[in-house]
């Protein structure tokens, strides 16, 4: 059982959000106001103009490297540059390049008040002025008016980004960090119930016997569950009355087949004969719906047992009577269900490869989390548009009604629902080098207890393997 804050998942989904967004505010405040403010890189008169003199690119002692290229026309100067230090820091620059201060141009990219106090350097020996003066910082470009009339532009050199944010999405990392946990705790606490529900749900694909559902969640799983345990109700009480129908209709044909029979002893020897058969035909189809209705009351007890054991078993009980039935392969495939349920859908599929194909050839093994069962035969065969009416109640896969054939077309109309009820299929198939192939697949039962293997051979059969259809199925 899922228990959880039985409020609307809308809310649960807003609060999560805005809980994870508080909580990479919090840890996002608390490191930058622990973390220094980004602190410029400086640069003197001394270095720029050594990039100038060479005319390459060079490491600055406290900051990124310089670049130099040669341009058209100079960088437009900036308002910010008509301050004391700058007009010092071009002046100083001009003296020591012996240009003129008209021919220097400086303009600053980023204003200086993004910045914390630039580290001045201690170490190095003053340059036409004090430090203070002589020295920029932040990104910057110095134009120098050369003699052909072009400009030589030195810059820092720029990556992809300052280190200041570099740092900054360190910080939002760490954070986002620290708060996964607590998203992915929260996110769980709101998941659990609607996997819970889709886990219910697949359950009653399984059993349909299940009983219903009981998750505490949100408003709307709640709601889910509740409209899911009625439809599971109404399908149930659907089923019986329907199968409750079947048994009266079946139950009170027998007295009229009953009265025909007394009265045809006067008819002609060749008409009683053909209605004599047809009441047979008649009797067989009540004597297998009475069953079925037997069958949908019977308690269902599911316990795990191997697939491949149930086959071989019926197989074996096949072939003592003289039938050519065999298994050609087997794996190891243990699903959980009703034991006497799956032994006669083995039984109805070995029965008609063997009535209408002669033989019967089984396998069994694991594909895709189902376990197959396979039984082929020799016969000629469906026609494609035939396939799917061969599965529907009292349908034949000939188009003879002989005694010699026998059944009332139930068999595979019982395979089909017992494969359901238990979650599963049942297809049939033309193989090409000819003859049929019934499939059914089961879902493999999930780890747990040892599973049962099925009676040996010569135990008690279960009664009307042929005809006798298995109950939960019924309400696909």
């Amino acid at each position: 059982m899922i228990r959880a804050p039985a409020s609307p998942l809308f809310l649960q989904a807003l609060g999560l959000v805005g809980a994870t967004l508080a909580a990479v505010f919090v840890a996002t405040t608390v490191v930058l106001l622990n973390l220094p403010p980004p602190t410029p890189d400086v640069y003197t008169v001394a270095e720029v103009a050594q990039v100038f003199h060479t005319g390459k690119s060079a490491q600055a002692v406290e900051g990124r490297a310089l670049e130099i290229e040669q341009v058209d026309r100079p960088p437009a100067p900036s308002p910010t540059m008509l301050g004391h230090r700058h007009q010092m820091f071009r002046l100083s620059l001009a003296q020591v390049l012996k240009v003129s201060a008209a021919d220097v141009v400086l303009s600053q990219d980023i204003p200086r008040a993004m910045y914390g106090p630039p580290r001045l350097p201690t170490h190095r020996p003053p340059q036409l002025g004090a430090p203070e003066q002589t020295v920029l910082f932040g990104s910057f470009k110095v134009a120098v008016r050369q003699p052909g009339g072009s400009w030589l532009m030195v810059s820092p050199r720029h990556g992809l980004m300052e280190p200041w944010q570099l740092r900054t999405l360190l910080v939002l990392g760490v954070a986002f960090i620290a708060v996964t946990p607590l998203a992915w705790w929260f996110a769980r606490r709101i998941a659990a119930p609607i996997s819970a529900f889709a886990r219910g749900a697949e359950r009653l694909g399984r059993d349909p016997d299940a009983p219903p559902l009981d998750i505490r969640g949100s408003t709307e799983v709640g709601a889910a569950v509740a409209a899911f345990n009625l439809m599971q109700e109404r399908l149930k009480r659907y089923v019986t009355n329907r199968t409750t129908t079947m048994a009266a209709i079946a139950h009170d044909l027998r007295t009229p087949l009953t009265r025909l029979r007394f009265r045809i002893e006067a008819a002609p020897d060749d008409l009683r004969a053909k209605i004599s058969g047809d009441l047979d035909q008649m009797e067989a189809m009540i004597s297998s719906t009475l069953a079925f209705v037997q069958d949908v009351t019977r308690p269902v007890e599911r316990t795990k047992l191997e697939v491949a054991s149930l086959v071989e078993t019926v197989m074996d009980e096949a072939a003592e009577t003289g039938a050519d039935a065999a298994v050609d392969r087997t794996e190891r495939a243990v699903v959980d269900g009703d034991p006497i349920a799956l032994k006669r859908l083995v039984a109805n599929l070995v029965d008609n490869a063997l009535k209408f194909g002669s033989s019967a050839r089984g396998r069994v093994f694991a594909e895709a989390g189902m376990a197959v069962v396979e039984v082929d035969d020799d016969g000629p065969g469906v026609p494609e548009g035939e396939i799917e009416r061969a599965f529907e109640p009292f349908q034949r896969l000939e188009g003879s009604r002989s005694r010699e054939t026998g059944g009332a077309g139930l068999g595979l109309a019982v395979v089909r629902a017992i494969a359901r009820g238990h979650g599963g299929e049942a297809t049939l198939q033309n193989r090409a080098e000819g003859g049929l192939r019934a499939r059914v697949t089961l879902p493999l039962a999930l780890r747990g207890g040892p599973a049962k293997r099925p009676e040996p051979v010569g135990a008690a059969k279960a009664p009307d393997v042929t005809e006798a259809p298995q109950t939960v199925a019924t309400a696909g």
